[in-house]
């Protein structure tokens, strides 16, 4: 019977160590040896090769191409046949001598980040010409390992017009690869960076398509083993009227600032230009670290799109406002008249008027027409700020608007609980007044203001800003008194017919806006000007902020008043 057990143990440590055994044997073969083996395996055999799909276009409202494809080449190799660094050496001296500073580094970092398979072929060299291509192929000691391949680039016809609308596309980085491989990217794919790239990814970019092929031990083609083809992404259209755009980024251009339209029914944007501007095109064919430093580092940072992005205090443009408010709660109405005599002492401040010899006696029609701050120093102090806050709220300001870009910021609602939280202390007399002319703690952006015009312009109703022409939302009605809304609109008519905004009406369309100057620490005053066209039945709004400008009436209104007498003749 011992006899048996010892033969039954011996038996056992048998099999155990023959498990073991083989145990080593896999990992041996399939992990500490794997990449020898799949070398030997499919080396001679499979080659995978991945066709990037063409990206879906943008085009503007009436069919101007804004973001097109155009063929261009890459050098697509193999990991197997590159990795060695004597071979990285001699391509890296093989394409400098061709004017493309590629160093070891540069192709080890490029292969690292796209290699999943060593048989799967990786974008080596992208973004070149027919000529670059044809030339360095043609060098004799160009490495046979490597082949060319036509593949899409991204080109914006209008470049620097629409850089802050449209973004740019660009290869993948290591961190976008990491969130995004589970939807398909892989290193070498581009993707959408900033702006409407970045926002309608998903519905440009396409479907990849890849070529199984069996090749023999020289790497010639034997038979293709499967074939997915890439299909080209969705086409957007956009709500942009580039003849608009146009317009806008050339009246903007020699000032830092932002110029807008928008549809006030729909919230459909027709122009949005932000300067100073950018190029997007060399950033999406690839510009040194060097290039790249430059442009992030500018003081005047043209890639901040000012328009949705830009924060300003409202100034005098944030009257309007107040006098919805101040109507909705019975704290003033039209035949309310207060007497401005240049300023107002509020405590032991005095607050000065912008018009040091004063106005007289006004009423919020009048207010608004000559922009008289002691009217609505008096009234903000009679309204109170939380009967402000709580119409504010209903604007939603210190809120994104939600426009259909990555980068939208949302401005600042201020209250005496912020004021609490931030400087521990109360609210005082003093900054409702400041806060009534749209000074103090508050903030908002050009697509805020013009969204707020284009509720008083619509009859109440909060419209969602967008570019997408598909992206309409039905707007929030927030539930203003027709007749209260409707004196608002006549003071506005007034400021450009008769008022501070008169050089707005230049242009031969009737125009209800309003004027702001904002004080700026930095310098000199910014200048603002909020409108709206035709004054009998509104179609577009739109906002001017010229950083630095001086006037709201001198610099910012006549740019507005261009703006909208074109969309209403084109």
């Amino acid at each position: 019977m011992e006899i048996l057990d010892s033969r039954l143990k011996f038996f056992l440590y048998s099999i155990a160590l023959s498990f073991v055994i083989l145990f080593i044997g896999l990992y041996t073969c399939q992990i500490y040896h794997g990449d020898k083996y799949v070398s030997l395996a499919y080396s001679n055999r499979l080659r995978l090769i991945r066709y990037a799909a063409p990206r879906g276009e943008i085009f503007d409202r009436n069919g101007v191409p804004l973001a097109v494809n155009e063929t261009t080449f890459s050098i697509m190799g193999y990991p197997l046949d590159l990795e060695k660094v004597d071979k990285l050496e001699n391509l890296s001296r093989i394409l400098k001598r061709h004017g493309i500073p590629m160093s070891v580094n540069d192709l080890q970092k490029t292969i690292k980040q796209q290699r999943l398979a060593p048989y799967r072929a990786m974008n080596i060299i992208p973004n070149l010409t027919m000529s670059q291509m044809a030339d360095l192929i043609a060098d004799v000691e160009f490495p046979k390992e490597l082949f060319p391949m036509s593949v899409w680039r991204r080109t914006y016809p209008a470049g620097n017009i629409v850089a802050n609308i449209l973004g740019y596309v660009s290869e993948i980085s290591e961190s976008e690869l990491e969130e995004y491989t589970e939807k398909g990217y892989m290193g070498g794919d581009t993707i959408g960076k900033t702006g409407i790239e970045r926002s309608y990814e998903e519905i440009l970019r396409g479907k990849p398509g890849q070529e199984a092929l069996e090749v023999d031990a020289r790497g010639r083609k034997i038979r293709t083993l499967d074939l997915n083809s890439a299909v080209k992404g969705n086409d957007l259209t956009l709500t942009l009227d580039m003849g608009a755009q146009r317009l806008a980024v050339s009246l903007i251009k020699n000032h830092k600032g932002a110029l807008l339209a928008m549809d006030v029914q729909t919230g459909a944007i027709l122009a949005l230009a932000s300067s100073p501007v950018y190029d997007n095109n060399p950033l999406t064919w690839g510009v040194s670290g060097r290039e790249w430093n430059e442009i992030i580092n500018n003081p005047d940072r043209p890639m901040l799109d000012r328009a949705i992005a830009g924060l300003y205090p409202p100034a005098s443009t944030f009257k309007a406002f107040m006098s919805v408010a101040a109507l909705e709660e019975n704290a003033i109405n039209q035949s309310t008249v207060y007497v401005c005599r240049g300023g107002l002492r509020v405590g032991s401040h005095f607050f000065k008027c912008w018009r040091h010899s004063g106005h007289g006696s006004l009423n919020v029609i009048g207010g608004l027409q000559h922009s008289c701050d002691v009217f609505f120093y008096q009234t903000g102090l009679r309204t109170g700020i939380d009967k402000l806050v709580k119409w504010a709220r209903k604007f939603h300001f210190g809120e994104l608007t939600g426009i259909d870009l990555p980068g939208e910021r949302s401005g600042l609602l201020a209250s005496p609980e912020w004021k609490m939280r931030r400087f521990k202390n109360g609210w005082m007399n003093g900054d409702t007044v400041n806060y009534s002319i749209g000074q103090g703690y508050v903030l908002m952006t050009p697509i805020q203001i013009a969204r707020t015009y284009a509720a008083i312009a619509n009859g109440g109703k909060l419209v969602t800003p967008h570019l997408n022409k598909a992206g309409y939302k039905k707007p929030e009605d927030i539930g203003i008194n027709p007749d209260k809304l409707a004196i608002v609109q006549k003071g506005l008519d007034y400021v450009v017919s008769r008022g501070t905004g008169a050089r707005a009406g230049r242009f031969g369309v009737s125009i209800a806006g309003k004027t702001g100057t904002a004080q700026n620490s930095h310098g000199a005053d910014h200048a603002l000007f909020a409108g709206y066209a035709p004054v009998d039945n509104p179609r577009y709004v739109a906002v001017a902020v010229v950083e630095a400008g001086r006037s709201g009436s001198g610099t910012a209104a006549p740019m507005v008043g261009q703006l909208l007498a074109h969309l209403l003749s084109h």
